[in-house]
């Protein structure tokens, strides 16, 4: 693949971490406007050189942080505009709520053993004491006097555990219409619950929501199963895809008069992947209750499976047991092998793979992938109808401070393993480290917006600069 080098050109500094980039055009402007939001709790927006405040929700936001020692993956994690946000005034935001928070659904950190049959078949029990934290999704409006206001609420989720709870988590998909929600495995590790491929758990799905549809419920019940939801909700979501561990959002590229998707699966010990589709099957949520209650098989044929747990992208999701003598020689261990098996011709192959360890001189050692961006610009000639993606930070064993990287691959509609590139990046961070959280793009995909982070901790603030990728 060619080479590429682009640079980086600061549009905005000393943010805290950002969470989301994404445009649109105020009612009544004329001017597309970059909306940047932070993963404590704001939302900025930037024109004519001026950034202002679009809405401080950092009251209504968990606070982030306390007893993680600054790490979270809690917090605002989801903005979109309703695709007539311009002449309605509406958007949505997706984010852990307030003095929700609770013991987690398990004392201790998970890893399963193979040779205990007790931790491959656990059960999460007492899910209304026994969770982490509730998150949100809302629907807002801008009303005509320029102040956002609350309409409803849209889902009430209640989470297991503290990570895995998707970013970029909320895109309209331009096909559609619909509002779509990525939602990860609930977190721990491993997925302990199988929540990722149980259909009517909420947990590891991409779900699409039919927001033109007004349900009239004010104050929606906290559940975590699709059957615990109110009939007139269950009659607003379709479940598009199963099978996610973590994922930086949906992507849409418009190709031979259909549209791609892009989806990053976050990977657990071994490797990030992106995976690719056009056609899907999508499933109401009452035809997965009402078959539930009958205690009859769904039809899945056509359905998307990302494979988690059973698979993490390419590879059977395995332990690895370290040789402290030679980490050449490092055990792997398919960890739930029965469920690797059963799905090994169900699940979705990746479009690229790129590895945690990688000794190929031009590759690099992966950390978490952050974000999935088509470019169909023509301002950078090389990344034209391309797949940009980012990773949080090189793996490499290197002191601080800390690289993300930048990295692209292309199309390909044969199903088959794509290769990858490394984005040369122009720009002198100096001795500060730099964390990729996050991409974004504006309406036409002919730019590309940058966040990076001088801190994995979230609560160490004002660390954050935006930038957007040019020649």
């Amino acid at each position: 693949m060619k080479k590429v080098k682009v640079t980086l050109q600061p549009l905005v500094t000393n943010l805290n971490l950002p969470t989301v980039l994404k445009t649109a055009i105020l009612p009544g402007d004329s001017i597309e406007r970059l909306f940047i939001a932070t993963q404590i709790g704001e939302i900025f927006y930037i024109g004519d050189g001026v950034i202002e405040t679009f809405l401080d929700i950092r009251s209504q936001v968990l606070q982030l942080g306390v007893s993680t020692g600054g790490y979270d993956e809690r917090g605002l994690i989801g903005l979109a505009f309703h695709p007539n946000f311009y002449n309605n005034g509406l958007f949505y935001l997706h984010y852990s709520v307030a003095r929700t928070q609770g013991p987690s659904a398990l004392p201790n950190s998970f890893k399963p053993n193979p040779c205990n049959p007790g931790t491959l078949n656990l059960t999460w029990a007492n899910r209304e004491s026994k969770y982490n934290h509730i998150d949100t999704v809302e629907e807002w409006i801008l009303q005509s006097n320029g102040e956002p206001e609350k309409q409803r609420t849209l889902l009430n989720i209640r989470r297991p555990f503290l990570n895995h709870n998707g970013v970029n988590s909320l895109n309209f998909s331009p096909e559609t219409g619909k509002l779509i929600l990525t939602t990860g495995d609930g977190g721990a590790g491993y997925d302990p619950f199988n929540l990722s491929q149980n259909i009517m758990e909420i947990a590891g799905k991409i779900i699409e929501i039919d927001v033109d549809k007004n349900t009239f419920i004010d104050n929606p019940p906290v559940v975590t199963r699709f059957d615990e939801l109110p009939e007139p909700i269950q009659e607003t979501l379709r479940v598009i895809a199963k099978g996610v561990r973590n994922i930086p959002g949906i992507s849409f590229q418009r190709f031979n008069n259909q549209y791609i998707k892009y989806v990053g699966n976050v990977g657990q010990d071994l490797v990030e992947s992106i995976f690719t589709f056009t056609d899907y099957k999508s499933i109401p949520v009452t035809q997965i209750v009402q078959a539930s209650f009958m205690k009859s098989e769904l039809d899945e044929e056509g359905f998307i499976n990302f494979g988690w747990r059973g698979w993490e992208g390419v590879f059977p999701t395995s332990i690895i047991n370290r040789c402290s003598s030679n980490p050449a020689f490092d055990e792997k261990t398919i960890a739930y092998y029965d469920e690797t098996v059963k799905t090994s011709t169900l699940h979705l192959q990746p479009l690229v793979s790129y590895f945690h360890e990688d000794p190929r001189p031009d590759k690099f050692g992966a950390t978490a992938l952050t974000g999935v961006q088509p470019y169909m610009g023509n301002e950078i000639p090389d990344l034209i109808g391309n797949i940009v993606f980012i990773d949080l930070a090189r793996n490499e064993g290197s002191r601080p401070p800390i690289r993300g990287v930048l990295a692209y691959t292309g199309i390909r509609t044969d199903c088959k393993l794509n290769d990858f590139s490394v984005i040369e990046v122009d720009y002198d961070f100096g001795a500060n480290s730099a964390f990729y959280v996050s991409l974004g793009a504006n309406f036409d995909q002919t730019r590309l917006y940058l966040g990076v982070y001088g801190s994995e901790n979230v609560a160490d603030f004002n660390q954050g600069t935006v930038f957007e990728i040019v020649p």
